[in-house]
């Protein structure tokens, strides 16, 4: 009897016909996750998986034929990579010690024991981690953003024209972290009420941004032999509520309510994926990304949020690209796999007889 073959077999067989070699040995980097690395649970909860989401990976690699070992993102990193010297990397690292920016290190380590790797580099990685840079690059290059302001200060004077209501987010944590319905405000006393709890909590600069009401669209992107663009909007089910979007207890706590709180449905617009071209480049990312975007009841484009190296892995995960690339567009978590393996080491040769 006709037995077929698996996703992963298929995915060798399709790497082999097209003239593509699977490296010998791939690491997979992870952030190394302690709970008095961070200042809230919140931020916590946004990582304390790591290790288990790198494991599954590194599993999915090994089904290519491809030995897979994982590395936490500490001080014995460049030891145990200069040891095992895999040919690529996968790096999955959010933080190190808790700081979210201090990720863009790991693509430094990398660079100079001249391993390939997944994802931004340095500069790429080091904008993500400071959404005001971020939303003054995409507005040099046309891509639109609401109305925002940096706070510095909780008492810094806010701009005239700003319009309410306003939403308050973190410039350096993503992840949805305190992105709550009090995080929207509609008069000067409580956004300035919500400046002061932030900063003295994650002692960092605020970006406060013009609410805009309207539907939500996810963008992801992803690299291979060529870069395709997944859009997907954020359908809701959330009655009664007055300013309507994905709060982090509706991503990160697992209920009911939440589960149903919103799904994604296919959609397709070629004027917003060249925004999304554009902001992909602008950003310096590399290999994969997610943008969220604003849409307000003329048709108007507003980037709100993007994400370079976002949640990696597969729908079972929970991560957006298994549910808009993997669920929505058919794409298997082997062919992603594929794709980033072969975009990565374009132009790096494995050497086999080691």
């Amino acid at each position: 009897m006709f037995k077929p073959m698996d996703e992963s077999a298929q995915v060798i067989k399709q790497l082999t016909e097209n003239g593509y070699s699977l490296p010998k040995k791939v690491g997979v980097i992870y952030s190394e996750v302690k709970r008095e690395y961070f200042p809230t649970e919140a931020l916590y909860i946004t990582e304390k998986d790591a290790f288990e989401e790198a494991k599954i990976i590194s599993e999915y690699i090994s089904k290519l034929g491809i030995e897979s070992n994982i590395y936490p993102g500490d001080d014995t990193l460049v030891a145990k990579l200069q040891k095992d010297r895999p040919d690529m990397v996968f790096n999955l690292v959010d933080s190190v010690k808790g700081v979210d920016s201090l990720s863009s290190a790991i693509p430094g380590i990398l660079e100079m024991l001249e391993i390939p790797y997944t994802g931004g580099d340095i500069l790429g990685l080091a904008l993500c981690f400071n959404k005001f840079l971020t939303k003054e690059l995409f507005l040099s290059a046309g891509v639109p953003v609401p109305h925002f302001q940096l706070f510095n200060n909780p008492n810094d004077v806010l701009d005239p024209s700003l319009r309410y209501p306003l939403i308050s987010k973190l410039n350096e944590i993503h992840g949805a972290v305190e992105i709550t319905q009090d995080a929207v405000s509609e008069n000067e006393k409580h956004l300035r009420e919500r400046l002061k709890f932030l900063m003295n909590t994650y002692k960092q600069s605020v970006i406060v941004e013009e609410f805009i009401v309207g539907k939500e669209i996810t963008a992801y992107v992803l690299e291979g032999q060529n870069r395709k663009t997944y859009l997907a909007e954020k359908i809701f089910n959330k009655p009664g509520e007055k300013y309507v979007f994905a709060t982090f207890d509706n991503q990160w706590v697992d209920s009911e309510e939440n589960r149903m709180s919103y799904k994604y449905e296919k959609t397709e617009d070629n004027q917003l994926k060249e925004y999304v071209r554009k902001a992909f480049d602008i950003a310096k990312m590399r290999d994969y990304a997610k943008f969220d975007i604003r849409v307000d009841i003329s048709g108007r484009y507003y980037f709100i949020d993007s994400n370079c190296n976002p949640a990696f892995g597969p729908k079972e995960l929970g991560t957006a690209l298994g549910y808009i690339v993997e669920d929505i567009y058919g794409i298997s978590f082997p062919e992603i796999l594929k794709r980033l393996i072969i975009n990565t080491m374009k132009g790096h040769v494995v050497d086999y007889t080691s």
